[in-house]
């Protein structure tokens, strides 16, 4: 035998045993015992090289000292040239850090036993996986080393992994896969950079409803089919990219290692251009088209769940702008978006706040440039965006119900600050003209709402002008309309905002209780000047304005900027007019002075000899 083995009296290790056939760990305690008991150093040596357990003798140093049988059948080698080798040469033991150090620590004996799972070479060439077991013994600083191969369970652990990491259907790496790889691109990408393309079948599901699911999944796997050639041809130097199905009809192809955008945009562009192609699927020939997102960026910095998101936002960018399409990542466009819903999430918190605020556009006569009304602007003076107009957070209000609780703010607001002009002046009031949207007129009881602002601030009825746009109130029926009718029963002015623009039923205007239309300002806007005059735009207002005053109504241009616009829709007849040739909107303080100044009278100053703060 190549090397010492322990005798009669010694501890040998673990994993020995006196029976010659059957040497396992189990009956380690019990070879113990009885070698204490006085067997032969024969009975031992028997014993060690009969085992079916692969074992070694080694050293301090972690030289083998002599080797038994099975590990050389296991190896594939004569087990006396195992003897003087390196057992950490042999098994890749140093390698690991933390494995050559726990191995170490086992051959000084300052560790019980270090274990591990390593892959090993038989001399034919062929690999072989094996725990492999270090225990020091009790005697001149020698360790017992076993090795179990393992290479069964281990196959069977990776068949059962790639059921596990693979879409039944396709075949193609699963959503968990995808991930799993996606986390490692982001920590350790070749070149710095990664990138996606985020992949939507157009009109799946109707394939799936009209043919069933079994060629639906057979659309799938042809699909896939293309993807994988078109990331085999993308990438011909690093083996393609990784084709995934995400679930549903919705695949990704990443590119770990991504060289730019234009990489990944034109592989969005094969991809879309392959899939274009008609697939013959069970006899029939089946069409389909995808969305395509396509996100590119450096991995610095980036998470797997964030570079999702914007893959997910950008397909839908995609499907929002007409399918078929790819469409790559827009920082820009996407921090609109965020804008959006940081808006929308605090809209209802920024009205109990009190973040917003009422600013006053005057709306004057053309007759005498008497101040007859004002309009309610609301502005939102938020804390982190700054003050933001209507535009910004008026259809975002109407989208999530928050312009209830707001619209009753601007009314109560509005009429609280009309009573206020009407107790401090003593000239003719002004009303006050609140734009209203349908569906606080769905949502709540704008009626019973009118009526006690009205009743709780005191002002008269007639005083409160209720403006809808005209595609709302021309639709108008069932509950809208009655509200309607009450309000203006209650003797609330309405008016039609922005008349003309929308598709107008002018049968309409003889059942609304309409008191007055404001004309959009596209109307106004070629009257600037009497130059390159369009004789359309007059003759249009005209026959506007007529109409209006033969139902009885009034009628009020919006976005007068100029004294051409303003004389112009004098002559016609339009009674009031708005805009920035009389004021811009300003806050509730700017009105009051200009209710109180020329002393002499109402009328309203021309831009050039107002106070100065009125032309702000």
């Amino acid at each position: 035998m190549n090397g010492p083995l322990e005798g009669p009296g010694k501890d040998s290790g673990e994993a020995l045993v006196t029976q010659p056939q059957i040497f396992t760990e189990s009956n380690h305690k019990r070879w113990r015992r009885r070698a204490h008991h006085g067997h032969s150093e024969s009975d031992f040596r028997a014993a060690f090289h009969a085992a079916q357990l692969p074992m070694a003798i080694v050293d301090r140093n972690g030289r083998i000292l002599t080797a038994n049988r099975a590990l050389g059948a296991l190896l594939g080698i004569d087990p006396r040239r195992l003897t003087a080798r390196p057992l950490a040469e042999l098994a890749g033991l140093g390698l690991d850090g933390r494995v050559r150090s726990a191995y170490h620590e086992a051959l000084q004996g300052r560790a019980d036993r270090m274990s591990c799972t390593r892959r090993l070479k038989h001399a034919d060439g062929h690999t072989l996986w094996a725990e492999i077991t270090v225990t020091p013994t009790a005697r001149g600083g020698e360790a017992l080393l076993s090795v179990s191969d393992i290479s069964e369970r281990r196959d069977l652990q990776e068949r059962l992994r790639h059921l596990q990491m693979h879409d039944p259907v396709t075949r193609l790496p699963n959503r968990t896969l995808f991930f799993e790889r996606l986390a490692g691109a982001l920590a350790d990408s070749a070149t710095g950079r990664t990138g996606l393309c985020y992949i939507d079948l157009d009109g799946f599901k109707a394939v799936n409803d009209t043919l069933g699911h079994r060629v639906g999944d057979s659309l799938l796997d042809a699909v896939a089919q293309r993807l994988t050639q078109c990331a085999e041809t993308g990438s011909p130097e690093c083996g393609g990219h990784l084709v995934a199905r995400l679930g549903g009809d919705e695949f990704a192809v990443l590119v770990e290692s991504s060289t730019g955008t234009d990489q990944l945009t034109e592989l969005a562009q094969s991809v879309l251009s392959a899939l274009q192609r008609p697939f013959d699927l069970a006899g029939q020939r089946l069409t389909v088209s995808a969305s395509i997102g396509v996100v590119e960026r450096e991995t610095a910095g980036t998470g797997p769940t964030e570079l999702m998101q914007d893959a997910d936002t950008t397909l839908y960018w995609a499907k929002a702008d007409g399918k078929a399409r790819w469409t790559l990542f827009d920082p820009e466009r996407n921090a609109h978006r965020m804008t959006r819903q940081a808006l929308s999430s605090t809209l209802r918190r920024a009205v109990e706040r009190g973040e917003f605020v009422l600013e006053y556009q005057p709306i004057v006569g053309f007759a005498d440039d008497a101040l007859r009304g004002v309009e309610a602007l609301v502005r939102w003076r938020h804390p982190q965006f700054g003050t933001l107009g209507p535009d910004r957070f008026i259809g975002l209000a109407e989208e999530n119900g928050a312009i209830v609780p707001l619209g009753r703010w601007v009314l109560q607001e509005s009429c609280r600050q009309a009573r206020r002009w009407m107790d401090q002046h003593t000239g003719p009031p002004l009303y006050v003209s609140v734009n209203v949207a349908v569906r606080q007129v769905w949502d709540s009881d704008l009626v019973r709402d009118v009526a006690e602002i009205l009743e709780e601030t005191g002002l008269p009825s007639g005083l409160l002008q209720l403006e809808l746009t005209e595609s709302a109130v021309m639709g108008s029926a069932g509950r809208p309309l009655q509200a309607l009718q009450a309000l203006s029963e209650m003797g609330v002015r309405i008016a039609i905002d922005d008349f003309g623009t929308g598709y107008s039923n002018l049968a309409y205007l003889s059942r609304l209780p309409v008191r007055a239309l404001k004309l959009d300002g596209t109307f106004v806007r070629g009257f600037r000047t009497a130059r390159h005059q369009n004789p359309a735009d007059e003759t249009i207002v005209a026959a506007l304005v007529q109409l209006a005053h033969k139902l009885g109504l009034t009628v009020t241009a919006e976005c007068v900027e100029g004294p051409a616009q303003a004389e112009r829709l004098r002559r016609i007849g339009c009674d009031t007019g708005q805009g920035w040739h009389y004021a811009k909107p300003m806050p509730a303080e700017r009105i009051t002075e200009l209710l109180s100044w020329p002393p002499a009278g109402q009328s309203v100053p021309s831009p050039a000899s107002a106070p100065s703060r009125g032309s702000a």
